[in-house]
């Protein structure tokens, strides 16, 4: 197995938890593997994640396993090539034409569409994704938007959650500062 290109650890900030994370390069394309441990509702949470994405930052599966509370996960997700996303086989087909997978518990997926954007600064596009909104554990369709304002932060927008705030990242574009949200646990 190759080294990870990068390792990042957040502290999420509206309840008490951490969230792990590792981001793997090679030809093929990436994967980021990681783990988040969280209280959500009062509910101890446990989810262990991996997502692959191809060479063009487009994500091509996850899983997620572990448990919320006393209730098991286990999610396999795929994308087609042609957008079509699935959750243990069945189709969801509002999700339908998404390139990017959210996972709502864990800043992490933010990386593969600011990735594949490449956005210059003043540069603004919209990025809709396939979103597992955490607690739930199917999928929907995420409105977002990015605009990049410097080397190192977006305004980040996602109408529908009524949230808008300028993210910060590191230059490979983990998320460092997502306000109220998560922060990056700096290295010592």
């Amino acid at each position: 197995m190759n080294a990870p290109a990068a390792v990042f650890f957040w502290r999420k900030l509206d309840f008490p938890g951490y969230d792990s994370c590792r981001f793997f390069e090679s030809a093929a394309g990436y994967r980021l593997s990681g783990a988040a441990v969280f209280l959500e509702q009062r509910l101890a949470c446990h989810l262990h994640y991996e997502v692959v994405a191809d060479a063009a930052f487009h994500t091509r599966r996850a899983v997620v396993s572990g448990y919320i509370g006393k209730t098991p996960v286990d999610l396999r997700i795929q994308a087609s090539r042609a957008g079509r996303w699935k959750v243990n086989g069945i189709d969801h087909p509002a999700t339908r034409g998404c390139i990017d997978l959210d996972l709502g518990f864990t800043p992490a997926t933010n990386l593969l569409p600011l990735r594949r954007l490449a956005l210059r600064t003043g540069q603004e596009a919209q990025a809709p994704a396939a979103y597992l909104p955490f607690p739930r554990t199917d999928l929907v369709v995420l409105p977002q938007r990015y605009k990049r304002l410097s080397r190192t932060e977006y305004d980040y927008q996602s109408p529908d959650y009524g949230y808008r705030a300028t993210l910060r990242v590191t230059p490979l574009g983990a998320v460092v500062d997502y306000p109220g949200l998560f922060e990056m646990v700096p290295r010592r």
